[in-house]
């Protein structure tokens, strides 16, 4: 396996092909603009949010209106809105830079993050031209607020099972809407709505929809476990009529819209969860370092040090997956004419590409900040129970990632079967490259050669070939039946996660060894090692029982026996390393790299 140029062009390509780190964004890549970005983002949330946290928290509308035009006068509303329509048109880079910043700010960001992702981004892409220049400049400068509208009461992960309906009035003016939505983020103060609906009860279409339109009604708030501070509420809707100029897209094509959205929607989830992450190494590192136990800080203990190098490793790889994946999208989108009226196809085609990786992003991001959350209250013992801590807030807002933009649960299974699809309509030689494995796992040998990575490449390479046999067994023993075998894919895509969060590391590291010396990038080195090795093992474990299911007899004991040849590490004491990683977190009392 060669690196291509072309690697990086092709959703799902990691699996196949060698990346070249020189062709993979990390953090530093980061420009002096887009640093500056991050410090104007920070600037406002010390100045202007954090002193209000508590007053947001108790859900101020007019406080948090008041805010986020703020945050629109200074330009953090309109990163990703082009500069034809009153925006910034920033690179994908600068607007997750300013994603992740703002989740410090809890439950705002969360109301920030709606509004500038799934509330806006649906004009942005396949907006009319007319509906660009009325919604997007109040939308870019925070004179108007979106809300994104897709959940109903008896239709969660199934979008397409909605029954809200739309149909045209006699006059063929209007589309008349009935039906509900709930849980919507910015609901109770959001000036424009963009919402699904079913024409003639069948053809799923996306509107948009303004807060004065007779007939549209928001329930009460929802009053959740976390994310407090932000507006959740029902909509209602009773002979709603939308003019036809709202339509957004084509009809009964709201599933392009609805779709590619959430992918946008997974991939900020987890930059706003990278954010949180390393606010909670920060918090946990400093209060260890304070907090004394017989006779000595608790930093000073193995088990607390062990959990923060631990803390610290899953941090650092979901950064590196996080601004690796933001490379990608923005490779396919810059080059995008918003003005051109294939603007909309051409952004979900582009968007499409990477629905792998942001799903990829969504259920590794979610669930590494509930890992670092959870261990941040461990750190703080009972203090991290009690609400003046703010590790508490921090584990309570955490849950809900897990379920946004479609559930963990959902997006497991869209990993695999997104890759199969590829695969079969021939983006993606897949099956080419099943059809080379069986010779070159006969011809397998060690690789050899100089430098501080190079078992974790042989790692990574050994990684590959394992999901390939076992993904190969798997589809050869189903085939088109593998879509019932739910448990058979979540394992597949637990092994395409950690092989994409293996490589990123990796290739991040391999790239800040070459810019900066081994010397300095000693701790990426550590890391590295500690997570491909542990990753490894997670793979070793989900490939065995795929086999175990999909193979049995003979065929199984030689599968098994496989197994065992791709899964071999030397010896390294991981527990060693994490002391080293821990020392400098403690040290640092930050989430640290170098």
């Amino acid at each position: 396996m060669g690196a291509t140029s072309e690697a990086r062009q092709v959703g799902g390509g990691f699996l196949i092909f060698d990346s070249d780190p020189a062709l993979v964004v990390t953090p530093e890549d980061f420009t002096e603009e887009q640093r500056m970005f991050a410090e104007t983002t920070r600037a406002f949330l010390e100045g202007d949010v954090l002193p209000q946290d508590e007053h947001i928290e108790r859900l101020d509308y007019e406080l948090t209106i008041r805010l986020m035009r703020k945050a629109g006068e200074l330009g953090l509303l309109a990163a990703d809105v082009p500069e034809a329509y009153g925006g910034l048109g920033l690179d994908k880079v600068s607007s997750t830079l300013i994603n992740e910043t703002l989740a410090q700010a809890s439950s705002f960001a969360l109301s920030i993050g709606a509004h500038v992702g799934i509330g806006t981004l649906p004009i942005v892409f396949f907006g009319t031209e007319a509906q660009k220049q009325k919604y997007l400049p109040d939308l870019a400068s925070g004179a108007k607020i979106a809300a994104y509208c897709l959940t109903e009461p008896t239709s969660g992960s199934d979008a397409l099972g909605a029954r809200t309906t739309a149909k045209l009035s006699e006059d063929g003016k209007h589309y008349i809407l009935n039906g509900s939505k709930i849980y919507i983020t910015n609901a109770g103060f959001a000036d424009i709505f963009i919402v699904y609906a079913k024409v003639d009860g069948t053809q799923f279409s996306a509107f948009i929809l303004e807060r004065e339109m007779e007939g549209f009604s928001i329930g009460p708030e929802e009053k959740k476990m976390g994310i407090k501070g932000s507006s959740t509420c029902p909509l209602y809707f009773e002979d709603v009529h939308v003019p036809i100029e709202n339509v957004l897209g084509e009809i009964g094509k709201g599933h392009l819209i609805a779709f590619n959205i959430l992918n946008i929607g997974r991939f900020k989830l987890g930059a706003g969860c990278l954010g949180g992450a390393k606010e909670t190494v920060a918090l946990a590192a400093a209060y260890a370092n304070t907090r004394e136990q017989f006779g000595k800080p608790i930093s000073q203990f193995p088990l607390i040090g062990k959990k923060l190098a631990e803390m610290n490793i899953l941090t650092y790889v979901l950064e590196s997956m996080v601004y690796r994946t933001s490379g990608y999208i923005d490779d396919m989108l810059k080059n995008l004419d918003h003005a051109d009226a294939e603007a909309g196809k051409q952004s979900a085609k582009a968007i499409a590409e990477y629905a792998m990786e942001c799903s990829i992003n969504k259920v590794f991001a979610s669930e590494a900040l509930h890992t670092i959350a959870d261990e941040g209250v461990q750190i703080h013992g009972g203090y991290g129970y009690v609400q003046e801590y703010k590790v508490e807030r921090i584990y309570r807002d955490a849950r809900i990632n897990r379920i946004f933009e479609g559930t963990n649960e959902i997006n497991r299974l869209l990993i695999p079967g997104t890759l199969l699809k590829k695969a079969m309509k021939g983006e993606l030689p897949l099956m080419e490259r099943l059809e080379q494995l069986q010779e070159e796992v006969l011809s397998y040998s060690v690789a050899e050669g100089d430098g501080p990575l190079v078992e974790e490449e042989q790692l990574l390479s050994q990684m590959k070939t394992l999901f390939l046999i076992v993904g190969g067994s798997a589809v050869q023993k189903f085939g088109t039946r593998i879509e019932e075998k739910q448990e058979v894919l979540s394992h597949l895509a637990d092994m395409i996660i950690q092989l994409y969060a293996g490589e990123s590391a990796l290739l991040r590291t391999k790239k800040i060894v070459e810019r900066f010396g081994e010397e300095k990038a000693d701790l990426a080195i550590q890391m590295t090692r500690v997570y491909l090795r542990e990753a490894l093992q997670v793979m070793e474990q989900r490939a065995k029982e795929t086999l175990q299911e999909a193979a049995s007899g003979d065929v199984l004991r030689t599968q098994l026996s496989l197994l065992k040849k791709f899964t071999r590490a030397s010896s390294l004491s991981t527990l060693a390393l994490k002391r080293d990683i821990a020392a400098s977190v403690i040290k640092s009392e930050r989430y640290i790299v170098y």
